[in-house]
């Protein structure tokens, strides 16, 4: 893998980091690959359809 740095409002990595402490996701970079993944899906590869 590969590894990017990204800036974001402290509202959304607040709203990241409650997730992981709830265990939804075990860590950021999980969250982003499953976030990245699913508006990449929804983007490009169901547009296709």
């Amino acid at each position: 893998m590969k590894l990017i740095s990204v800036k974001m409002p402290e509202a959304l990595i607040d709203g990241m980091d409650e997730l992981i402490k709830k265990g939804v996701y075990p860590s950021r970079s999980a969250l982003m690959r499953t976030a990245v993944r699913d508006l990449l899906r929804k983007e490009l590869w169901e547009a296709k359809r």
